[in-house]
């Protein structure tokens, strides 16, 4: 089952190309930030919820005549997997994977939808895409099993790490407003299949830059909420981005990013540099001048 948002918060499911509006069949409605699906999850709903609603009685129209908007416009967090592919990890010449470095957590302000765009910040700094399977957490986790760990993951969807190149921790530069497109909608476990055999391929302006499957993930789906589960409680709504493959590349203004994941769907942002600034201007820069000076 796909579950997707139209614009205004209206709660929606996907079939066939056809746009259910679901909205006034759940029992909670949209939450002042995280849109119509992170209060019903956070309330616990269950996908036997969705199969008992009639979608004949629904307002419905064509997927092509819609416009959707992000599915979770504000997780409670957005944790990340940095280096969970090796062939990145030859790519950026890193020393080290996840199994060393842990996950990060990124703004969950930086959440951005279909169709929308991402901001780049600077004029001289590189700012890559990092097109990544995401994982949106179902049930309360903690000190979860491997074993058991699929148990809590109520679905999954198509992200977009965007990040700049530079000097700062991970959490800032992958953090700017506009930096996590997710989308286009959240697929429920049941309809993906097995999240560890997924083609995952990344386009920036028509060039394929990233292809590869989640079977080359180091730490698979579970493992991965395993481990963060044994750092942090995850919650309902929480999203896990998975990591990303070989393939990063700058984007530059109005560059458009296409990332299809297999039994998912595809997530198009578009880039604009027309608020972009030079790095040394960026606030905080003078003082890192001062503190050169006087050394």
């Amino acid at each position: 089952m796909k579950l997707a948002v139209l614009d205004g918060d209206r709660a929606a499911i996907v079939i066939d190309e056809v746009v259910y509006d679901v909205t006034d069949h759940l029992p909670t409605r949209a939450g002042r930030y995280g849109g119509p699906w992170l209060p019903w999850l956070e309330e616990g709903g269950a996908i036997a919820q969705l199969q008992q609603i009639d979608l004949t009685a629904c307002p419905q129209q064509p997927l092509s005549q819609v416009r959707l908007a992000v599915p979770l416009s504000r997780p409670g967090k957005i944790v990340a997997a940095p280096v969970n592919y090796l062939d990145h990890k030859v790519e950026m010449s890193e020393q080290k994977t996840i199994a060393e470095y842990g996950v990060f957590l990124k703004a969950n302000t930086s959440v951005i939808g279909p169709g929308e765009e991402v901001v780049l910040p600077y004029t001289d700094k590189r700012t890559d895409q990092e097109g990544e399977l995401a994982i949106v957490i179902g049930r309360t986790a903690r000190h979860v099993d491997v074993d058991q760990a699929l148990d809590y993951v109520f679905g999954y969807t198509g992200a977009l790490d965007i990040t700049v190149r530079s000097t700062e921790d991970r959490s800032t530069r992958k953090s700017f407003d506009t930096f996590t497109p997710l989308g286009p909608w959240i697929v429920t476990a049941d309809e993906v299949g097995d999240p560890d055999n997924l083609s995952l391929r990344c386009w920036v302006d028509g060039e394929l830059r990233q292809d590869t499957n989640t079977s080359e993930l180091i730490f698979d789906v579970a493992e991965l909420v395993a481990y963060a589960s044994s750092v942090m409680t995850l919650h309902p709504g929480d999203v896990i981005a998975t990591g990303t493959p070989a393939g990063v590349g700058a984007l530059s203004d109005g560059s458009l990013v296409r990332l299809m994941i297999q039994n998912i769907g595809t997530l198009e942002v578009q880039t604009t540099a027309r608020h972009a600034i030079a790095y040394a201007d960026r606030p905080g820069a003078r003082h890192d001048a001062r503190v050169l000076q006087q050394g």
